[in-house]
């Protein structure tokens, strides 16, 4: 009896010793957190690197926007005349640009011409007169197709654009899917579209070639046409 009294003394001491240990405990504490930290750690990782390919199409949104109300054969002084080998070289621009995005493996890039139905625009009517594409992603433009016609302007940012008389705005989209660093489903971040436009600030010759769509092509390169 007294031995079996021994023991119980013995087990009350160790349990009551096992409550006052402190050794392991942060162990314990930090296993405990380590799922949460790893989760918060890994959000704001794919929140960052989300966040910095965002601006970066929105960056080229905004490059091919520019380049494209710049671009045109002829001096200073003539009517300029765009050509289907500029747009293309617009393209592959942004191809080099994108090029750590993938960009016409996950996206797609949209350019626009924007321009009044007539001169003088008395209705204040406007009309996409072209329109070219590249890229693997399945995307329609949300500002129209070519040869539409009786639009009272496009909305970009937040702003309504219209087309001066005699002028055009260049419009850009560039539609991305996004590649997530881990896994983006309990964060929705799967796809995104940047847009841009600019006016262009040359005197272009807007009507081109008989029967066509306001674009040359003396280098008879293949058309980057959105069909």
């Amino acid at each position: 009896m007294r031995r079996n009294s021994n023991i119980f003394a013995r087990c009350s001491n160790w349990i009551c010793g096992l409550s006052r240990a402190q050794n392991g405990i942060a162990v314990v504490e930090f296993a405990l957190c380590l799922p949460f930290v790893l989760v918060a750690t890994l959000t704001a990782a794919e929140l960052a690197n989300y966040t910095v390919t965002k601006m970066r199409v929105s960056q080229l949104a905004l490059r091919l926007a520019d380049d494209g109300s710049r671009i045109g054969t002829g001096d200073l002084l003539s009517t300029k005349q765009i050509t289907e080998a500029q747009i293309n070289d617009l393209m592959t621009g942004a191809d080099l640009q994108g090029s750590a995005l993938g960009l016409f493996s996950n996206g797609k890039v949209v350019l626009t011409s924007l321009e009044p139905v007539a001169n003088p625009n008395t209705t204040d009517r406007y009309r996409i007169r072209w329109q070219r594409c590249r890229g693997g992603l399945t995307y329609s433009s949300g500002f129209g197709k070519q040869g539409d016609t009786n639009l009272t302007g496009i909305s970009v940012n937040g702003q309504t654009l219209k087309a001066p008389e005699g002028g055009a705005v260049i419009l850009a989209e560039v539609a991305y899917r996004y590649q997530p660093l881990i896994g983006s489903r309990w964060l929705n971040l799967s796809s995104m579209v940047e847009t841009a436009g600019m006016y262009v600030r040359d005197n272009r010759e807007y009507a081109g070639p008989t029967g066509g769509v306001g674009i040359y092509n003396p280098e008879n390169v293949t058309a980057s046409t959105c069909s």
